[in-house]
């Protein structure tokens, strides 16, 4: 008895962990434009506002929107908010709170456009929205609509602005703020359907907590919190007047709507830009240090990992020699993503459970020691086998041999691919942002799609991707130098 009263108190102390995908996700939850470190928007807000009636400090978690929900079935949260639909294949899957906010469908257009204002007048045109949402079922439905789904909301209005798409068919809060907080857009015709966003849970667990979280946004709905929490955001809408019955008329200002326009307004000129990009630096400085800690330990393990490989496929005994082959033809016979989610998200289903960032480094370097173990066969293959038995003529052993001898022969020539190997490895340590790590590519689309922003961005993070790889290409050079002059000095000497 004791022990359960200890065990609910430690519980009721912990933070209520939730979790959202906090990059392209204006107005869920996102980075302040204004202040880069802090985390803001409606649900943001709704989430604090429920952890301050239960009593308990709430932990936002940081997840890519794939990885939201594989990350609740496997404990890493209690609760997921990101303007998940409760349709009824979700409600299958998950349980769900009451409904938080109720909205509908909204057609966004460039400003200069005309006539796409109805559903029905969509056809025959190319109309963009996001995978796996209630626009995107009932686009599937006409046959007549050229249909592009998109993982994030802003690369569909990046295409509509581009004219790769004819309009934009969203979520209304989405419609608002990236539709009719861009002078280039402009939401048209009347709402459609209907959907609601609920608090995701896991299937069958936390039914407690569920049914406090359930309590306490009724109580929202009942003293007005949520009304003021909305309104602040300008997203009290009709559809939340008719469904929550508050027809009250508080005198509450778009406060973070303004807010948010000042913050993402164009920059009108070359100064004022500047000054910005300098504000982008220590967000690029963090994810490039994230990037290039991820990138170091994973090749440390791949270069390791990789020359034992293929020590063993060249000098090892038939059955290990096969185990090392069959590892490398496994892991080169399958996506580097794949690996990377089954290490995060499938070995806690055995009771492995990995942090973000070690898994990130195991399926990085695991997947690089077997292209690195192919090289270094390689290049052990081109070392005359006559060295080897010039050595154990010598009287040196099996082992001394390869460490002595034909290792450090080998090694010269594959110095030049692992430099290249490192570089692609950098380049791919942004698959980890699968498994919630923000390094330099999730920070790239967290600021372009924050401030629409593709081009400046781009160039920055570009180049801090290329100040990364350059000095281990500079390393490289030398060491290619150092070595050659010492195998020019041995043929003199010999």
């Amino acid at each position: 008895m004791a022990l359960f009263a200890v065990t609910a108190a430690a519980r009721a102390d912990a933070p209520l962990r939730w979790a959202s995908d906090g990059t392209a996700n204006v107005p869920f939850t996102f980075q302040d434009p204004a202040e880069q470190t802090r985390m803001v928007g409606f649900e943001y807000d709704i989430m604090a506002e429920i952890g301050h009636r239960l009593s308990r400090d709430t932990q936002f978690v940081q997840n890519d929107w794939d990885g939201l929900i594989p990350g609740l079935q496997r404990g890493f949260y209690e609760m997921v908010a990101d303007g998940i639909e409760m349709t009824p294949e979700h409600m299958e899957a998950l349980d769900f709170s009451r409904p938080y906010y109720v909205t509908a469908e909204r057609i966004v257009v460039r400003r200069d456009q005309a006539g796409l204002d109805s559903f029905e007048r969509l056809g025959g045109h190319a109309v963009g929205t996001i995978k796996d949402t209630l626009a995107e079922r009932m686009l599937r439905d006409r046959s007549d609509v050229k249909l592009s789904s998109y993982d994030e909301e802003s690369n569909a209005f990046s295409d509509l602005k581009d004219g790769r798409l004819d309009a934009v068919l969203l979520d209304g809060p989405i419609a608002l703020y990236y539709g009719e907080a861009d002078p280039a857009l402009r939401i048209v015709g009347p709402p459609i359907g209907h959907l609601a966003y609920g608090v995701a849970f896991k299937k069958g667990a936390n039914q407690e907590l569920r049914r406090h979280v359930d309590q306490a946004l009724q109580d929202m709905v009942a003293d007005g919190a949520l009304h003021r929490i909305l309104a602040r955001w300008n997203l009290w809408t009709p559809e939340m007047v008719e469904w929550t019955g508050d027809r009250t008329n508080p005198n509450i200002a778009p406060t973070e709507w303004e807010r948010y326009l000042a913050a993402t307004a164009p920059t009108p000129g070359w100064e004022a830009r500047f000054y910005r990009y300098v504000g982008f630096l220590p967000l690029i400085a963090r994810g490039a240090a994230l990037t290039l800690a991820v990138s170091a330990c994973a090749m440390v393990l791949a270069v390791g990992l990789g020359l034992a490989l293929a020590l063993t496929r060249r000098y090892g005994p038939a059955w290990l020699a096969s185990l090392a082959t069959l590892y490398v033809e496994i892991i080169r016979g399958t996506p580097l993503l794949i690996q990377i989610l089954f290490i995060f998200y499938g070995l806690p289903g055995i009771g492995i459970r990995l942090s973000p960032f070690v898994a990130g480094v195991l399926g990085l370097g695991l997947n690089y020691a077997a292209y690195e173990a192919e090289n270094y066969r390689a290049g052990l293959q081109s070392v005359a086998r006559g060295q080897m038995e010039a050595a154990t003529a010598l009287n040196m052993t099996h082992a001394q041999a390869l460490r002595y001898v034909v290792v450090p022969q080998a090694f010269r020539v594959v110095v030049p691919v692992m430099t290249n190997d490192f570089i692609s490895l950098l380049k791919d340590s942004s698959l980890v942002s699968i498994i919630t790590l923000t390094e330099l590519s999730q920070t790239y689309v967290r600021l372009s799609s924050t401030y629409f922003d593709y081009f400046g961005t781009g160039l920055m993070v570009g180049a801090a991707y290329l100040l990364l790889g350059l000095p281990f290409v500079r390393l490289a050079r030398m060491a290619e130098k150092r070595l050659a002059v010492s195998e020019r000095n041995g043929q003199g000497r010999r």
